[in-house]
């Protein structure tokens, strides 16, 4: 079996070179330093996490789902021993059986240069050598020795160990000892010498981190040819996973913000938080109609009835004067404030007997403190009402007014361009002449992008032309924060969106192992100062929308700046209602119909053909079907995972 290799990114330190914040955070060219690890690492292991022992929300947010964030298991020392330490302890909780298979691989959050090999050439030094751990080490010159002859410099925090190592390892901690280099003194070691010394630099200073910002912007570019490398050749696709974490670790939330009217922020993205500038509720209030007590005048357990004096009525809006004496109660509304004197309310439902002036309460009816609403149970004085990167829906423009404030500072809207490219295709209203087919996609995308509340910007239809294209892509990049085309990026002689990316910025990666989309180029353009994201989606109608709501949505929500639970909601699982054919080796999304079985469970069903043009079976369907990477056929009865459609797609 081959060894599963997850890649750990060590950002656990406490930055004292930097200010003492984390270094991993620091912007740096699009995105952060973790977020350029990240992007380097991620193409090359299984798996990746990121060991954080601060702003563990903030790294979460870079990198995106389907990444852990992992505080030390070692208290009171954040060295890179106790980020190894947690490292191994995270492979064999995620390994089960085969942990003693799995390889850690690591890197610090602080050298976003690290080679696009690095995985590879330590993993086969490992095997060479049949060592415990492979690390990187360079030949460094002493700059203040000119002509002096070069030292060998080792870098354990660039290291390759297997992920049995972990008893060892406690072993050496708890005798106290904390250094990596007397860890490694009983191991074998296999040493790999990488010819690129500065691969390995470490930015530990703010005044290194604005020298090193357009090295930085140059890396954006070479990350493409790094995940080809990595990946083995150009002909290797990503799978969507390795391609997702790409993704997340490259885009970035727009800056700018603006403050708008209440009615006016729905679907937009809360850049501050809302802090409540009142107790909600503002008082102590009833939960029922009912009668409300004090809570000593209750039965006792003896089981004799009470039965009190009602003094007065409290409704809501308007509440009851007086102060509420031992043996009396008031009748009171839902929502009234509770009376001076009053903490129990009896629903009047419960009452054994109910007379002109009095009510009779059964001894077990209720416990004190019951049907009582604390004022700022819902939400306190100070407290955070809803946190920044909230897409703001009906419900939370109702929470906002509940603390009577009208205005909220958003997120400034995303602009998107999108255009269709081919020669075979019309607008609606001209002729079809043969062979030739209508524009549907744009629609579908227009359609899509109005969902996200974005600023759409419509090119139209953009011919097999490089000159065209240039031209067009240019034209969008100066006027929006992303791109989305359609068609134009699979091998054909007239597909010619990736050369002109390449030409205009990078290309990270333009071929997926999933199906339907996979041709889907991911990349940066750029013409002078100005510069946007660009997602080349296949051309035929299903591909387009599938591969839109997996890759180019998510980071879409992220530029505006959501949390990454808001970008990728949760898979549901739902039993196959039939056998599935599936082939191993790549991600697959087919068009399905859920509804309840007989059972009452969810079940569901495909929609029949599952060409990647045929459109109707999108408008059929109500979910996808998502079959995993490694996943084989599905038997009937089978439980697969789906993705809703209702609010996405």
């Amino acid at each position: 079996m081959a060894p599963t290799i997850t890649g750990w990114i060590l950002a656990g330190g406490r930055g004292t070179r930097m200010g003492s914040v984390d270094k991993g955070l620091q912007p740096l060219g699009d995105t952060t330093m973790a977020g350029h690890v990240l992007a380097r690492l991620a193409p090359q292991v299984d798996a990746i996490a990121i060991n954080a022992n601060r702003n563990l929300a903030r790294y979460q947010a870079i990198a995106g789902p389907g990444v852990a964030v992992v505080a030390d298991h070692l208290g009171g020392y954040e060295g890179p021993l106790a980020g190894l330490q947690t490292g191994l302890l995270y492979c064999a909780a995620q390994g089960g059986a085969q942990a003693d298979n799995a390889l850690l691989l690591t890197a610090p959050c602080d050298s976003p240069f690290l080679p696009s090999d690095l995985a590879a050439r330590l993993h086969a030094a490992l095997v060479e050598h049949d060592a415990d751990l492979a690390l990187a080490v360079t030949l460094e010159t002493d700059p203040q020795a000119p002509g002096a002859e070069s030292r060998r410099q080792r870098h354990p925090v660039f290291s390759l160990l297997r992920a049995s190592l972990l008893p060892q390892l406690e072993q050496y901690l708890a005798t106290g000892a904390r250094r990596m280099e007397g860890w490694f003194q009983s191991l074998r070691v296999a040493e790999v010498l990488f010819d690129d010394a500065a691969a390995f630099r470490n930015i530990n200073t703010l005044e290194e981190l604005q020298r090193h910002a357009p090295a930085a912007a140059a890396t954006d570019i070479a990350t493409a040819t790094a995940t080809a490398t990595a990946t083995g050749s150009d002909n290797d696709p990503l799978s969507v996973d390795q391609a997702l974490r790409l993704i997340a670790a490259r885009v970035a939330p727009v800056v700018q913000t603006e403050t708008v009217a209440l009615r006016d922020a729905l679907d937009r993205v809360l850049a501050a938080d809302i802090i409540s500038p009142i107790n909600v509720p503002a008082y102590d209030n009833s939960a029922m109609d009912g009668y409300a007590l004090r809570g000593a005048d209750l039965p006792q357990s003896d089981g004799v009835p009470v039965t009190l004096t009602v003094a007065g009525i409290a409704y809501a809006g308007r509440a009851h004067a007086g102060t509420v004496e031992p043996g009396q109660c008031v009748r009171i509304m839902t929502g009234a404030a509770m009376p001076a004197g009053c903490d129990s309310v009896l629903p009047q439902e419960l009452a054994v007997a109910i007379g002109q002036d009095s009510v009779t309460i059964a001894a077990g009816s209720i416990a004190p403190g019951a049907n009582r609403r604390l004022a700022g149970e819902d939400l306190a004085l100070g407290g955070v009402a809803l946190a920044a990167g909230k897409l703001l829906r009906p419900a939370d423009l109702g929470l906002v007014a509940s603390l009577g404030i009208a205005e909220v500072t958003v997120r400034r809207r995303l602009r998107v361009a999108f255009f269709s490219t081919g020669d075979e295709l019309r607008a609606l209203g001209q002729p079809l002449d043969d062979g030739c087919v209508y524009d549907s996609n744009r629609y579908t995308l227009f359609g899509m992008l109005a969902r996200l509340g974005c600023e759409v910007i419509d090119l139209g239809i953009v011919r097999d032309d490089p000159a065209a294209l240039e031209a067009a892509l240019r034209t969008a990049c100066n006027g929006a924060d992303a791109i989305i085309t359609s068609g134009g990026v699979s091998e054909g002689a007239a597909d010619y969106t990736r050369d002109i990316m390449a030409l205009l910025g990078d290309v990270a990666f333009w071929k997926l192992a999933m199906r339907p989309g996979r041709p889907l180029a991911f990349g940066k353009v750029r013409d002078g100062g100005a510069s946007a994201w660009l997602f080349g989606l296949p051309g035929n109608p299903v591909a387009v929308m599938v591969s839109f709501y997996l890759f180019a949505r998510p980071a879409l929500l992220r530029m505006m700046g959501t949390t990454a639970a808001a970008a990728h909601p949760p898979l549901l699982r739902a039993r196959a209602a039939a056998a599935m054919r599936k082939r191993p080796g790549r991600t697959e999304y087919q068009r399905g119909i859920v509804a309840p079985g007989p059972d009452g469970a969810p079940q569901v069903r495909l929609t029949g053909a599952q060409g990647s043009g045929i459109l109707s079976s999108m408008t059929t369907a109500n979910c996808i079907v998502v079959l995993a990477h490694d996943q084989g056929n599905v038997a009937a009865g089978d439980l697969v995972d789906i993705l809703p459609f209702e609010g996405l797609i």
